[in-house]
C-alpha cells in the first residue's frame, strides 16, 4: 500500500518500505498448510466489526482544523476497557509523569500543558471513535493512544484530518509506515518488523525447529506473526502451523487441535487478554508450557496474566516486549503517580510521547497540531543529545539544536514517523509466575 507523501518525508519513507517484510491486516495468513482464500484462512472468523485499515477518509465533510490556542492540550485514547485493559494504568502513568514533569518546569509555550483522558476500549465497540470526538471537541493538540493497532486505524483519519497530532506510545503494525496520515502520525514504539525478527531469533537460537503459532485476527496478530514466520523460515526453521482466531470466541479448543495435530517443536501466542484461555486450552490439549515452549509477545507479556494462570505453570516462558529496560528510578517515579502499577509495559514509550510533544511545540512556537508534526523529527535527532524536559527546552530556549534521548530509547524518527533504533527486550517467567527482575535486550535498526 502506498500512499502519498510530502517531500519531507519522502526519503525516509522509502527506507522503511524496502525493509518493511511484509504489510499486516490485509496480508495473506496461512493456516497449517498450503493457504485457502483470504475469506477462510482462518480458523475462526473475525468479529463482524472489527475493521480493516483504509486509505479512505471516514469524514463525510472536512473536519475543523486545529490551529492551536496558545496551550499545548494533550489527549489520551488509552485502554481503560477491553481486552488490552491491562496495559492501560503504565501507559496513562507515563502521561501522567511527563504533564507533572514539564509544569513543573515551567510548561510550554509559557503555560502548563492541559491534558484529558478518555477509554479506547477495543474494536468490539465503537468507544474509541466517541473519545476522539470528545477529545477533538476539548481542543486536543496531540491524542496520545490507542495501544491497539486495529483501535488506532478506527479513528487515524479523524484525527489527522481535523490537523492533529496522533502519536501512539504502543502501535506496532507494519502498516502505519505507508499509511496517508497527512505526515501527523507518530509512534515511539518500533514496527513489528524488528519484534518478529527479534522473536525469531530467539525461539531458532534455542533449538527449535518446527514452530506452531497461534494469533489474534487483526492487523497486529496476522502482521507480528507474518514477520516472525518470516524470521524463522529464513533461519532454516519450518512454520508447521499458522491459526488465526477470534479473541472474542468463548472457547479455542478448535484453534489448539489444529496446532497440536502439526507436533510442533515451541509455540508462538500472540494476543492480548484473551491468552490465559488460550494457555489453559493448550494445557488441556496437552501441548501446555511445561509440555513445549510456549512464546509470548508484548501484547500478553506481563505480570497480569500470570495472575490469571495456575501458579508455577508460566515459569521459564519467554516473550518479546519492545522498548529499552525501565529503569528502577523511573519505575519509582512512576510509582509516585500510581502506587498501584503492577507492569511498567509502554510507560515509557508514553512518557516519551508527551515529552517528544511538548519539545516540538516549543520548537515550533506553535501548539499547532501541523507545526509540531513538522518539529517531532528534529528534536528527536541530529542536535545535541538532551535527557530531560527542563534540559531540553533551555537548550532550544538558547538557540541549540537538541537530541532528545529517551527513557524509552534513542527514538530518532524516521521522516515517516517510526523510530529508526530500538531496542527488543527478551523477559522470562520465574516460579511465582511473575516476569524475572533481569531481562535480556537486544537493539535492532530498521
Amino acid at each position: 500500500m502506498t500512499r502519498p507523501i510530502p517531500l519531507w518525508r519522502s526519503l525516509a519513507v522509502l527506507g522503511a518500505a524496502s525493509l518493511a517484510l511484509t504489510a499486516c491486516g490485509g496480508t495473506e495468513p496461512t493456516e497449517t498448510t498450503a493457504p485457502p482464500p483470504p475469506s477462510e484462512e482462518t480458523s475462526a472468523p473475525a468479529p463482524a466489526d472489527t475493521p480493516e485499515p483504509t486509505t479512505e477518509p471516514t469524514e463525510s465533510a472536512p473536519p475543523e482544523q486545529n490551529t492551536g490556542d496558545g496551550t499545548l492540550t494533550i489527549g489520551t485514547l488509552l485502554p481503560q476497557t477491553g481486552s488490552l485493559a491491562f496495559l492501560g494504568p503504565p501507559e496513562f502513568a507515563g502521561v501522567d509523569l511527563a504533564v507533572q514533569e514539564i509544569n513543573k518546569a515551567g510548561g510550554v509555550l509559557g503555560k502548563d500543558i492541559e491534558k484529558f483522558d478518555s477509554d479506547s476500549g477495543d474494536t468490539s465497540t465503537d468507544i474509541a471513535s466517541q473519545s476522539v470526538d470528545r477529545l477533538l471537541s476539548q481542543g486536543a493538540d496531540v491524542i496520545v493512544g490507542a495501544a491497539s493497532s486495529s483501535v488506532s486505524f478506527t479513528v487515524i483519519d479523524k484525527i489527522t484530518g481535523a490537523g492533529v497530532v496522533h502519536f501512539s506510545p504502543a502501535n506496532t503494525s507494519p502498516d502505519f509506515t505507508t499509511y496517508d496520515d497527512k505526515g501527523l502520525y507518530f509512534r515511539t514504539a518500533p514496527s513489528d518488523v524488528l519484534q518478529g525478527r527479534t522473536l525469531g531469533d530467539l525461539i531458532i537460537s534455542e533449538g527449535n525447529a518446527a514452530i506452531g503459532i497461534l494469533a489474534l485476527q487483526d492487523a497486529y496478530g496476522e502482521g507480528l506473526a507474518n514477520n516472525a514466520e518470516k524470521s524463522i523460515n529464513s533461519q532454516g526453521g519450518d512454520t508447521v502451523a499458522k491459526v488465526f482466531y477470534d479473541p472474542k470466541a468463548a472457547e479455542f479448543s478448535a484453534e489448539v487441535s489444529k496446532i497440536k495435530q502439526q507436533d510442533p517443536d515451541a509455540v508462538v501466542l500472540i494476543g492480548f487478554d484473551e491468552s490465559a484461555k488460550v494457555i489453559n486450552e493448550l494445557v488441556a490439549q496437552g501441548i501446555g508450557p511445561q509440555e513445549k515452549p510456549l512464546y509470548l509477545v508484548d501484547g500478553n507479556i506481563g505480570n497480569a496474566l500470570g495472575e490469571k494462570l495456575e501458579k508455577g505453570l508460566l515459569e521459564g516462558v519467554r516473550g518479546t516486549l519492545p522498548g529499552a529496560e525501565a529503569s528502577q528510578e523511573f519505575r519509582d517515579r512512576l510509582l509516585k503517580v500510581d502506587p498501584k502499577l503492577k507492569d511498567f509495559s509502554y510507560a515509557a514509550e508514553s512518557y516519551d510521547a508527551v515529552i517528544l510533544s511538548a519539545l516540538a511545540a516549543q520548537a515550533a512556537d506553535s501548539d499547532a497540531g501541523a507545526d509540531i508534526a513538522k518539529e517531532l523529527v528534529n528534536v528527536s535527532k541530529g542536535g545535541t543529545e538532551c535527557t530531560s524536559f527542563e534540559e531540553c527546552k533551555k537548550m532550544l530556549e538558547d538557540g541549540d539544536d537538541i537530541d532528545y534521548s529517551g527513557v524509552s530509547g534513542p527514538i530518532e524518527f524516521s521522516d515517516a514517523g517510526d523510530p529508526q533504533v530500538a531496542s527488543i527486550g527478551i523477559y522470562t517467567y520465574g516460579p511465582d509466575n511473575k516476569l524475572l527482575a533481569e531481562a535480556e535486550y537486544r537493539q535492532g535498526q530498521l
